[in-house]
């Protein structure tokens, strides 16, 4: 018997527009893999809203189907290593990009890109974490690997996936967080998840090309890149480091190679796309326990797939606050 879902559908257009709609698919249709994984959760990701809307940095070839995170059921295995019925987290590699991704029922997958559910998560809480929440607790990491002094940490972009969920680890482990938000009517929101203080976008947005600025972070988590992400940085204290995981903003960066220098300033990148496998199980189970968030549910709401498309376009124009858990039909 044929098996049958519901997915999105990013179709191009002939006046070179692209088109969302849900539409029905077969999982004959998807690609050959090791799994054929059931998805009851999905997550809204920045990278799934470009994909969404056609770029093809992210996505090649169209017709395709988003949604760079799943959480669900292994249906088929064609490995020892996983059972029909074992429960499994898929993130990152090229689910959603141009692999058909977790805005379809079904996913086929190869073994090497999925992680078996861990104890301390359900399948929903590792999807109101996602790749925002895996990449969130990366950076708070490697802030701590290199050594992060006593003083505030600034969080850029904090009302977004990956700040959101970087604020809440920071606070959990007891270091001030100083929330950076263009969104000042969410500051109650950006307190109640644990930032210590909240201030506008503009406060750390600094074009002067003054190549220090005070000193002031022990340390930073930026999202957004570009001006804000040069800004961090040259306002950096001595010795500290900056987490950088996005560019929202822009990929550019500009400045001197001063704060490196003079201040001793580590600019530590993190991708959570290509992360090894055992070092995802390892992240996984983290945020599963020593670093499970009680107020995981104050950041994330659910929709259904076919009200998907308008939050796409919400997260296109900024408006978007905390995580979007996707639910599919049965679930």
């Amino acid at each position: 018997m044929t098996i049958q879902f519901d997915a999105l559908w990013v179709e191009e257009q002939p006046d070179g527009s692209f088109r969302r709609s849900v539409v029905q698919r077969s999982v004959e249709a998807l690609p050959p893999g090791d799994l054929l994984i059931r998805v009851h959760y999905s997550s809204l990701n920045y990278k799934d809203a470009l994909s969404a809307s056609g770029h093809r940095g992210v996505t090649r070839a169209y017709p395709h189907t988003p949604g760079i995170d799943a959480a669900g059921v292994v249906v088929e295995s064609a490995v020892e290593a996983f059972s029909p019925g074992d429960e499994v987290i898929v993130i990152g590699y090229d689910l959603g990009m141009n692999t058909p991704g977790g805005f379809g029922g079904y996913i086929r997958v190869p073994a090497a890109w999925a992680v078996k559910r861990p104890a301390g998560l359900t399948l929903r809480e590792s999807m109101a974490l996602g790749t925002a929440g895996f990449t969130a607790a990366q950076c708070v990491e490697a802030l701590l690997q290199h050594g992060v002094q006593s003083g505030e940490v600034l969080v850029t972009g904090a009302t977004g996936g990956v700040g959101g969920v970087a604020v809440a680890l920071l606070h959990k482990l007891g270091i001030p967080v100083v929330a950076a938000t263009g969104k000042m009517e969410e500051a109650d929101y950006l307190r109640r998840i644990g930032a210590t203080a909240v201030i506008p976008r503009s406060e750390v947005d600094d074009r002067s090309g003054r190549p220090l600025l005070r000193e002031r972070w022990a340390g930073v988590v930026d999202t957004v890149g570009g001006a804000i992400l040069a800004t961090a940085i040259r306002s950096t204290r001595y010795g500290g480091s900056v987490a950088a995981c996005g560019m929202a903003a822009s990929p550019s960066l500009e400045l001197t190679v001063y704060p490196f220098i003079l201040r001793g300033v580590k600019l530590l990148g993190v991708d959570s796309v290509n992360v090894p496998i055992a070092e995802r199980r390892r992240v996984w189970e983290l945020l599963a326990g020593e670093w499970k968030l009680s107020n995981l549910e104050a950041m994330a709401r659910e929709v259904s797939l076919h009200d998907l498309s308008a939050e796409i376009d919400a997260m296109l124009l900024g408006q978007q606050r905390g995580r979007v858990v996707v639910v599919h039909e049965g679930v």
